[in-house]
């Protein structure tokens, strides 16, 4: 059940050492060969589906576990409560406003399924001024993380004539009359090499009613073009911030210029020397959370006037648990905390005394949280494995919180419940993994398990709702998260113990969770399932090609893959800090080509049934990864299990994917782990 892929003669030398890639001819997608490819696998991908007598129950169970209003975390912008709200199975979340959260009577601010035809247009930038009379929003199409930023006069309900383009991870800061914004952006595409679309990022301000032509230039830094800049303006609109970032490094720069001054950018923190955040400033006191000096982060106030290193104020120290955030509200510091991957929200005066404690259920994350400095109440969404995202308000000066959007609960919780434990790895590391199942499972070895990862970037897996994860766990299935090492759980040092020649740590952590839930009875081999995706798919590709033995079915979502070459494409060089770069680094090249999946597949291995997934207009992580792995495990395995590629049509990364495209893919994702493990609906 393969197709035959045409192999190319191309070698490649890497330090000394050549490299084949036979499949490069695969990196085309304008190719027309590449395209019937990209046609002939999804066909052989159906073909295996519609053999799946219960296939069309799946889809019916998804659509009806996905039918439930969403509602993202209010915000007050003058006179108005905004918010996005999706009715149920609505492509897009549409984005209204209403004076009285307790009312049925909603305005629509933006609906972006009225923006295209396919669904596919999402709002990815909201940003008000002061007065709440004006909107700049960001949109982009097909998944793309390019986007365009429009104004939308919210007097009229009409959009201002002013057109932003050019724009990918932008920021946008108003200033206090609300005439105009500063934003940051890259050249246009079509006057640079494909190589150069992510340098040379600059700050611009934009005046209202003029053309983008006009707008002028504030910061660039022409020596450093791997830099980014996201403007942001201080809550009293006299100090413009820059957040300067390189790539996805656990690091920043802080620049600041003052705006009545008019005077130069200060390099506050120009070193590079770790992470800095922006919270809130009290004239000349500006609030961040850093990680330097601090591995689990803390709060520091710095006196522009003074501010040398010896002269920071450590508000609030870094203590045992991760400090994941901080925002000024209600002239407080209210702080997220990671207590073991799950939060914990507390309240400390900016002095740095506590004062309370939201009181919020266990096993939670917070989805969103909003109030400003001058606003005596918060909203707080948060989520579990369990149950969908609840909203609440919380009075400061009462201590309470109210629930807000109450609709009727669709999910049972009574039945099901989440429970945490910690492993060994392989080098006698303890592992937190959270477990969701149905009261009452029996060890017996027989249990179908769905083992989900990520381990990397400093990204931490905090519980989250899925409705194809309570399909699963309804159908009797076990769903496991394992907090893997390269992720920001436990802080800095956790994230290092996974990146670069220590990345093998993370796959090492994947299988011996695998191994546990075989080992404690909860499933055997040819029932658990593996899933990952962005770089949870390189894990699940570093997994089935170095412990093809421990899994019965993989899911290896818009994976990154070829570990040699992933640097070359769109958004790949912000990844080199977490990677390595084995083109330029003999030292990165001699422990990247021990794990990169495109280059560890091996002829006569049983590799278990694997479907690998991508989007065909993907910019972050291009489809071509995907594409060249199942070829080459097309090509090597002569086994009975199938191996399958699925690409979507017009559809990035994730973002913006309109609910009809999700529920197609999660239908053939477990349509697909139903079928090879033998599960019955």
């Amino acid at each position: 059940m393969v197709l035959f892929t045409r192999k190319d003669d191309v070698i490649e030398n890497f330090h000394g050492t050549d490299i084949q890639d036979p499949y490069r001819w695969l990196e085309n997608p304008e190719d027309a060969e590449v395209q019937q490819w990209v046609d002939n696998q999804n066909k052989l991908t159906q073909d295996f589906l519609s053999t799946f007598p219960d296939r069309e129950k799946v889809k019916s169970k998804l659509t009806e576990m996905w039918n439930y209003p969403k509602y993202t975390v209010p915000r007050k912008e003058g006179d108005y409560y905004y918010f996005h709200k999706n009715d149920g199975l609505q492509n897009q979340a549409v984005f209204y406003r209403t004076k009285d959260l307790q009312s049925d009577e909603l305005e629509v601010v933006l609906d972006p399924n009225t923006m295209n035809e396919e669904g596919t247009a999402a709002i990815t930038n909201l940003s008000f001024t002061s007065d709440g009379k004006k909107l700049a929003y960001g949109i982009s199409f097909n998944g793309s993380d390019w986007q365009d930023i429009k104004i939308r006069n919210l007097e009229t309900g009409k959009d201002e004539v002013d057109l932003i383009r050019f724009c990918k991870f932008s920021s946008i800061a108003w200033n206090k009359e609300g005439t105009g914004f500063y934003y940051n952006r890259f050249p246009d595409p079509s006057t640079v090499s494909a190589e150069e679309q992510s340098y040379y990022n600059k700050v611009y301000w934009h005046e209202v009613g003029t053309s983008q032509d006009e707008d002028m230039l504030v910061y660039e830094d022409v020596h450093n073009k791997e830099f980014s800049f996201n403007p942001i303006m201080s809550d009293d609109y006299r100090y413009l911030i820059l957040n300067v970032w390189k790539g996805t490094e656990n690091k920043s720069r802080i620049y600041f210029k003052d705006l009545v001054e008019d005077g130069e950018f200060v390099h506050l923190f120009g070193k590079g020397d770790g992470e800095y955040s922006f919270i809130g400033n009290e004239g000349r006191t500006f609030y961040f959370v850093t990680n330097v000096d601090a591995p689990r982060e803390k709060i520091i106030a710095v006196d522009l006037d003074n501010p040398s290193k010896e002269n920071w104020m450590d508000i609030i120290p870094e203590k045992e648990d991760v400090l994941a955030f901080g925002k000024m509200i209600n002239h407080q510091l209210v702080v997220g905390y990671l207590h073991n991957a799950h939060y914990e929200l507390k309240i400390f005066s900016l002095d740095g005394e506590s004062e309370r404690d939201v009181q919020l259920p266990g096993y939670i994350s917070l989805t969103g949280l909003t109030g400003k400095k001058d606003e005596e109440w918060m909203f707080i969404g948060y989520t579990s494995y369990l149950a969908p995202s609840s909203i609440a308000s919380y009075d400061f000066a009462q201590g309470g919180l109210t629930e807000v959007f109450q609709d009727e609960n669709k999910f049972d919780t009574e039945r099901f419940e989440t429970s945490q434990i910690f492993y060994e790895s392989k080098d006698g590391t303890k592992i937190p993994m959270f477990l969701t199942y149905k009261k009452g499972l029996v060890k017996n070895n027989e249990n179908p398990v769905l083992l989900y990862g990520y381990g990397g970037f400093n990204v931490s897996l905090t519980p989250s709702f899925s409705p194809a994860v309570r399909m699963w766990i309804e159908q009797g299935g076990v769903y496991a998260v394992a907090n893997l090492r390269g992720g920001g759980e436990f802080g800095e040092e956790w994230y290092k113990a996974g990146k670069l020649e220590r990345k093998q740590n993370v796959f090492d952590d994947f299988a011996a969770a695998g191994e546990w839930l075989i080992s404690e009875g909860y499933t055997k081999k040819e029932k658990l399932a593996i899933m990952g995706g962005s770089n949870g798919g390189l894990l699940v590709g570093a997994s089935i090609t170095q412990r093809p033995d421990l899994f019965g079915a993989a899911i290896c979502q818009v994976p990154v893959i070829d570990m040699l070459r992933y640097h070359k494409f769109t958004v790949g060089r912000y990844w080199v800090t977490d990677y390595g770069n084995a083109e330029t680094n003999a030292d990165d090249f001699a422990f990247m080509i021990n794990y990169s999946p495109l280059h560890n597949v091996k002829e006569d291995v049983d590799y278990p049934p694997t479907l690998i997934t991508t989007a065909d207009t993907d910019d972050r992580v291009v489809p071509a990864h995907a594409m060249k792995f199942a070829a080459t495990l097309q090509a090597a395995y002569s086994g009975k299990h199938p191996i399958l590629l699925r690409v979507e049509k017009n559809a990035g990364h994730g973002l913006g994917k309109p609910t009809v495209k999700i529920i197609e893919e999660q239908t053939d994702v477990f349509s697909f782990l139903f079928k090879t493990l033998g599960v019955q609906i």
